[in-house]
């Protein structure tokens, strides 16, 4: 939308959950904005405003206002004092359970800096995270829209929605494998018991959860990092049946200007990073699988060792973003005999420790595969780079997720999780050769290999061609501005 010459533009406040799997997207979507002349301004706190800065930055230099000005601004406020050591701002730096409890008790506090900048300033949209439910009702104080973001797919948020509102869980049997049906889906959804939060044993999770749906149905609209020819049915769904508004404006890391060191911290790429690009670079096309599991996720010493045997039986080259429990164990704790031997070789594996360029690294010829949790943001980066999946969910909407690419788009295969959020200690433990046998069926000879393959690659093309003009996400971007700057009209008349 082109912005006349003598108007101001459109300003917007992003204001996301503090976990990179949040913040990062929001940098990306505030990025896609400020590319079409909307001034943008993100509120976070110190340490987290640390792992958008050079993404920030980067889209400064392609996107500076007429006037000179920047077009995305970081407004730094402090992190409310609740009893947290100094720094720990964010969900990958708690370590017990009473720390997440000071952490949620911060996350209410925030409303004070959030408040004084709306007051202050002239907003013509507040794009929110969901988990600050109560950003919903302060803004509309104020009279600024609210559009609610929570950084995850259409299907997994009306699979939430299903289960708010007809909590299936509690009808179920007690049995963990006992199946649960969502109801009121446009596909039949079936979940494992043990794969969904069990509102009794986590009334807080449950009540948060109830929050948040009623929060987003009652504000202006929410925004998807997602795009329509991904999932059409749940788009119709989710404004039709559910009568809910939604722009679906992604992938938006297809507008980040900073993909090598995207969502790294002040301590930067893991060093391990550049060589790592330059030993794909000696693979051959679609012969590595690439094994990352996110910034949250965790895993005891007897899953990553048959994690790590199943790369090894494989036959196929891989990298391995450790993390998640591995660098609270000794090696010896968890590599299997030998497996130290394959690493010093390194013709068929390495391991990168430390945060990894995974736009580059999906997007890589050589890279054939994802084994992954799951998360949307490297789900949706693995659509986006044409990448077919291993699925290994943990938590959160992952188990949804998993359910999306498998069973509805048929880009992947699941290893069997079936474990929501429980205790390390109590997670079963996929065996190395279920491992194996997963990511042969996505990156074999077989036909069904050669099937998922096609599709992740189709999928991909439609990614790409969503976000360039005239695709259905700029499209949405465009909808909403238009929308906005007139409801701006209406505001001063």
């Amino acid at each position: 939308m082109a912005i006349e010459g003598q108007q101001q533009p459109l300003h917007m406040l992003f204001f996301p959950f503090l976990v990179p799997g949040h913040l990062i997207p929001a940098a990306d979507m505030a990025a896609l904005f400020a590319a079409r002349g909307v001034k943008c301004t993100i509120l976070t706190t110190p340490v987290n405003a640390a792992v958008i800065r050079s993404a920030v930055d980067r889209a400064n230099e392609a996107s500076r206002g007429a006037d000179g000005a920047l077009a995305i601004d970081i407004a730094v406020v402090p992190f409310p004092d609740v009893g947290l050591p100094p720094g720990v701002e964010s969900g990958p730096a708690l370590n017990s359970d009473a720390d997440r409890e000071k952490f949620f008790q911060a996350l209410q506090l925030l409303r004070e800096p959030f408040d004084r900048f709306l007051a202050e300033n002239r907003t013509d949209a507040v794009v929110s995270d969901s988990f600050f439910d109560w950003s919903a009702d302060a803004a509309a104080e104020h009279g600024v829209p609210r559009l609610g973001f929570l950084g995850t797919s259409l299907f997994a948020r009306a699979c939430s929605n299903s289960t708010a509102r007809h909590n299936p869980v509690e009808a179920a049997p007690e049995d963990p494998d006992a199946p649960v049906l969502l109801p009121g889906l446009p596909h039949r959804v079936e979940m494992r018991r043990s794969q969904m939060m069990e509102p009794k044993k986590r009334p807080d999770r449950w009540a948060l959860l109830q929050r948040m749906n009623a929060a987003d149905q009652r504000s202006y609209g929410e925004l998807f990092n997602s795009f329509r020819e991904l999932e059409p049915d749940y788009l119709e769904h989710y404004t039709t049946t559910l009568g809910r508004r939604a722009w679906l404006v992604g992938p938006v890391a297809f507008a980040s200007k900073d993909v090598a060191t995207r969502g790294a911290d002040d301590e930067g790429l893991s060093p391990d990073a550049d060589g790592c690009l330059r030993w794909l670079d000696t693979k051959p096309a679609g012969s590595v699988a690439y094994v990352s599991f996110g910034t949250l996720s965790r895993f005891s010493p007897p899953e990553l060792r048959e994690l790590a045997r199943g790369l090894d039986q494989s036959g196929k080259n891989f990298v391995w973003v450790v993390g998640g429990g591995a660098d609270d164990a000794e090696e010896s704790e968890w590599m299997p005999d030998g497996f130290a031997e394959l690493l010093a070789r390194g013709e068929r594996g390495l391991i990168i420790r430390g945060w990894a360029p995974q736009m580059l690294i999906l997007n890589h010829a050589a890279v054939g595969g994802f084994v992954t949790h799951c998360g949307w943001n490297s789900t949706l980066e693995a659509v986006g780079a044409g990448v077919p999946m291993v699925t290994w969910p943990r938590y959160a909407d992952q188990f949804y997720n998993e359910k999306l690419v498998v069973e509805l788009l048929k880009v992947g295969v699941g290893v069997g999780s079936t474990d929501y959020a429980s205790k390390l200690e109590a997670r079963r433990v996929i065996g190395g050769d279920v491992v194996a046998e997963a990511i042969e069926r996505v990156m074999g000879d077989g036909e069904e290999a050669q099937a998922i393959r096609e599709r992740a690659r189709v999928l991909g093309e439609k990614a790409r061609r969503a976000v360039e003009k005239g695709g259905s996400s700029y499209d949405d971007v465009g909808r909403l501005m238009d929308e906005l700057m007139a409801r701006r009209g209406l505001v001063n008349v």
